[in-house]
């Protein structure tokens, strides 16, 4: 196990989390960032990330938004709920339909990391082809399988994808 994945397992493991993202969509593009989880290990996924308790949904998400792209948000309609578990890493995640309201764009840093372990290596607007040329096992699953960016904005209900409960 390297360096950084002991610390995403002691920061994120062994304990349910809950999740906000938001789906950013402009110009026929989705707004992903590269996670580096491990050695070569990567996920692409939309910018969101764990709920501080006394905040709200909203509240989070914009929280998350800030330090992960330097954008404001507005929070837009509910998308689906996801949830991962890999052990050790249990999530349940809920997606949003953001607007970009203000701010700049400019790939962030996680606060609850050191600087010499940050996730985030890379972020991008990709279109439809950029993200189908990702490799699955680098994007989040809800991505594998959509043919346009209409279809993000047609997820409804609850998604696990078959999980991994027992490894």
């Amino acid at each position: 196990m390297t360096k950084l994945e002991k610390e995403i397992e002691e920061k994120f493991g062994g304990r349910l989390r809950t999740r906000v993202n938001g789906v950013l969509i402009q110009d026929e593009k989705i707004l992903m960032i590269k996670h580096k989880m491990g050695e070569n290990k990567f996920l692409w996924n939309v910018p969101g990330g764990g709920m501080k308790y006394g905040s709200s949904v909203a509240e989070n998400l914009k929280r998350e938004y800030l330090e992960e792209t330097g954008l404001e948000i507005k929070v837009g309609n509910f998308l689906c709920t996801y949830e991962y578990l890999h052990k050790p890493l249990h999530a349940v995640e809920l997606y949003f339909e953001v607007e970009a309201i203000g701010g700049e764009l400019k790939m962030g840093k996680d606060p609850e990391l050191s600087d010499d372990l940050q996730l985030i290596t890379e972020m991008s607007f990709l279109d439809i082809d950029n993200l189908a040329f990702i490799k699955k096992e680098e994007k989040h699953r809800l991505f594998w399988g959509i043919k346009s960016l209409n279809d993000v904005r047609m997820w409804k209900g609850y998604f696990n994808f078959e999980n991994n409960y027992l490894k």
